[in-house]
């Protein structure tokens, strides 16, 4: 495995980091055609055949006998939550606070491992950057403009929950030890249900169909669910997840940017706080410490 991060792989986490920062702008211009829970589950549903695809031209075995259907079940229910709380979100909320709030996934997960893996316990680093982190909801939720948002922003809160019970299922189940697209398309399969389950709860679906919507729904398919989560995967074979996971400090933080210069969104001191405390803690919970550094 490869430790050293060229100067190509800093570009690609960068460009990787921008894209899923700029997916909430995309969900939230796509929710102004396409109620909640049918646009997250058409994300997923038109994702699968392209990653099919790619699984085909790798060699990726799908169809095994290993045990992890439970837990990959449990993992695409808890991203099926995370996705409509995502999109209900953004029908009441910011873009910016939304993809800040949801990066407090990682910090839940780092709870949840605590409890249930021997070898992930809290260390004083890890404490200090989560509960940095976890003082940046509140000033969110102080700032508040209204009602409507503050529903928003709790949703964008469970949203990160969710994202976190994914971590947590996947480091503490068997979907360890099985290809990382087999775990991608247990979340996208399942997920894809939400289409039947909106129209059931009487959502109106494809309500306004338009050119915006119809790319923004293009760009959550093809570059977020189908580009960014392969090319993700190929940086994870390449490198330590170690080194690679501080970056994720720079998609909450391209969001904010995003949803300020494409939707003219507000960037409140609230706001610019809960972004400078959860982004110092996923560099701090993510720094290596001394035993924790590869010798190479």
């Amino acid at each position: 495995m490869t430790v050293r991060l060229t100067a190509a792989d800093i570009a690609l986490l960068v460009l990787l980091c921008a894209s899923w920062g700029f997916a909430q702008v995309a969900m939230k211009l796509g929710g102004e055609g396409i109620s909640p829970l049918v646009q997250a589950g058409l994300r997923s549903a038109l994702a699968v055949p392209p990653v099919l695809a790619w699984c085909w031209w790798r060699g990726v075995v799908l169809l095994k006998r290993d045990g992890s259907l439970p837990a990959g079940l449990l993992c695409g229910a808890l991203f099926a939550l995370e996705f409509w709380a995502i999109f209900a979100a953004l029908e009441r909320t910011t873009a910016a606070r939304v993809v800040v709030l949801l990066y407090t996934g990682p910090f839940f997960a780092t709870i949840a491992t605590h409890f249930l893996l021997r070898d992930d316990r809290l260390t004083p680093r890890k404490l200090t950057g989560l509960l940095m982190a976890l003082c940046g909801p509140p000033l969110i939720f102080a700032d508040r403009l209204g009602g409507a948002q503050l529903v928003g922003d709790a949703l964008a809160l469970l949203a990160g929950l969710a994202w976190g019970g994914t971590i947590a299922t996947i480091k503490t189940s068997r979907l360890t030890r099985i290809a990382p697209e087999r775990t991608l398309l247990y979340q996208l399969l399942v997920s894809a249900f939400l289409i039947p389950l909106g129209y059931a709860l009487g959502e109106a679906g494809i309500f306004a169909p338009s050119a915006v919507v119809w790319w923004s729904l293009a760009y959550q398919v093809l570059i977020v669910a189908v580009a960014s989560y392969i090319a993700w995967f190929w940086m994870v074979a390449r490198h330590p997840a170690s080194r690679l996971a501080p970056f994720l400090f720079l998609t909450p933080a391209f969001g904010v940017v995003f949803g300020a210069i494409f939707l003219a969104e507000p960037v409140t001191p609230g706001l610019l706080g809960a972004l400078l405390l959860i982004c110092g803690g996923i560099v701090i919970v993510n720094r290596a410490g001394p035993r924790e550094r590869n010798p190479e």
